[in-house]
């Protein structure tokens, strides 16, 4: 399901057969935005493949200091494809990272955590391949303003399809605005996005990738998602990178804007990454589906084992799948949000979801419901699949399903369910105490957990405690 692997001459050949004019060079910074730099197209030859392009790491954050700033781009054949929103014709590359002196790959480049947990999953005999199938979640919105100065904070959201505006004066206000928490699955015109979904699903699938469904989401307001075919985790990770990108310059096309924040709107529906995995091995000439078997909801012993380790380590993991404070604004009771740690075949409050339609042996998965799509999608796969491979060398037993609808139990039964945790903070803590996990086979290491706990404590946990909330004024001004 990959991209056929290429080889640098057959990706000069391909520059020439296209007549590309650029090479746009593309990597992560460390919490997780696309970086990239753009270079001729006959500037690039067969060496930069072998020996690099060198480029200033210091201003990138989370990256090296400024006395050791040189770093390695290493263009990556196997990833290209050609950029739909450029106006000369350009080939995109992903990169990873090398160490100029060393050549060794850089501890804190996402995409090789990635990969060294892969290869550390295969050293151990457990798989061969882990699947991973994302369900991203995003608002499309019409107008979007915010700031933040010494005396003044807001922000200011708009979408034509929003229930809010049923009274607008729009000269005409054609009504078809959808409810609050009742935007699933509506046909146009209430849903104003539909075309604009199927531009994105095109351009994504013109990118290499392939699309399975488009739909509206839950909230009102322009919630929305494209579902993408499962893959590999390193790339399925970059296909994230490729469907984000694709939908805000979509969206930015239409002269709209396109966000993955998990909770832009108060009391409606928040915007997750559900993650679809399962692990798989190669038996006899053909690739097996170690999920599949007779256990709960048709699990195998395995995949109970890998589910007992996602949910054991579910609160450490959210620093890295839900790494925003806006995250855990999502995660509240209330709004299908997967708050408990627990496991069901249906139960979509619980934090690990079996799919009842997923019967057959190859379908047999895991949908871990947790994740958000601000997640580096290459950190976030990399620890479920650590987790879950932690859980299978242990042998942690998820213990007993909760089949039941978690809305209508009573507060006695429920309090002794594992919850996830309720801040970026309570987060940070649970990967400070348990993160071993994580560092077996060298996949992360103590200087990637430490710098990732630092960052997330001095530039987002600390600048949001710093700030006066707009709420607080009607909370305690006349005080």
């Amino acid at each position: 399901m990959s991209a056929p692997v290429r080889t640098p001459r057959e990706v000069l050949a391909y520059i020439r057969e296209r007549e590309v004019k650029a090479v746009d060079l593309r990597f992560m910074d460390f919490p997780g935005l696309w970086k990239h730099f753009t270079v001729p197209a006959e500037v690039l030859d067969e060496s930069a493949f072998e020996d690099g392009i060198g480029f200033d790491g210091s201003s990138l954050r989370g990256w090296v200091a400024i006395n050791e700033s040189d770093m390695l781009l290493m263009p990556q054949p196997d990833t290209l494809f050609i950029d739909p929103f450029c106006k000369d014709v350009t080939l995109a590359m992903l990169c990873n990272i090398q160490d100029p002196l060393t050549k060794e790959d850089y501890s804190r480049d996402p995409r090789n955590v990635a990969r060294k947990a892969v290869n550390y999953m295969k050293s151990t005999g457990i798989a061969d391949a882990a699947m991973f199938g994302p369900s991203l979640e995003f608002f499309v919105f019409d107008d979007v303003k915010f700031d933040q100065t010494v005396n003044a904070a807001f922000y200011f959201v708009d979408s034509a399809e929003g229930q809010w505006n049923s009274g607008r004066d729009e000269r005409p206000n054609l009504s078809y605005k959808i409810p609050y928490k009742q935007g699933y699955f509506p046909c146009p015109p209430a849903d104003s996005l539909y075309d604009l979904r199927s531009e994105m699903m095109l351009a994504m699938m013109d990118c290499g990738m392939i699309v399975e469904s488009h739909h509206h989401e839950k909230a009102s307001g322009g919630q929305c998602a494209i579902n993408i075919r499962y893959d590999e985790l390193v790339p399925m990770a970059d296909n994230v990178l490729k469907y984000k990108y694709i939908v805000k310059n979509m969206a930015r096309r239409h002269n709209k804007a396109a966000t993955f924040m998990p909770k832009p709107l108060f009391e409606d529906y928040g915007s997750g990454m559900h993650v679809h995995v399962s692990l798989w091995k190669k038996k006899n000439g053909e690739m097996v589906n170690l999920f599949y078997g007779s256990e709960y909801s048709n699990l195998s012993e395995i995949a109970m084992y890998a589910l007992g380790g996602l949910l054991k380590h579910a609160p450490a993991l959210c620093a890295i799948t839900n790494p925003t404070t806006n995250s855990y604004k999502r995660l509240v009771p209330g709004y299908e949000a997967p708050t408990n740690l627990a496991y069901s075949q249906r139960n979509r409050s619980a934090a690990v979801r079996i799919p009842v339609y997923s019967s057959r042996a190859k379908s047999k998965r895991l949908e871990y419901r947790v994740p958000d799509g601000t997640a580096n999608p290459y950190l976030a796969f990399a620890a479920m699949l650590m987790a879950m491979l932690d859980g299978i060398r242990n042998k942690t037993h998820p213990g007993q399903p909760l089949d039941k609808d978690i809305y209508d139990m009573p507060p006695e039964q429920l309090k002794d369910v594992p919850k996830t945790p309720r801040t970026l903070v309570e987060a940070l803590n649970a990967l400070e105490q348990d993160h071993d996990f994580l560092l077996h086979g060298g996949v992360f290491t103590e200087d990637v957990i430490e710098t990732w706990i630092d960052y997330k404590r001095k530039a987002e946990v600390a600048a949001i405690r710093m700030r006066p909330h707009p709420y607080e004024f009607t909370l305690y001004f006349d005080s």
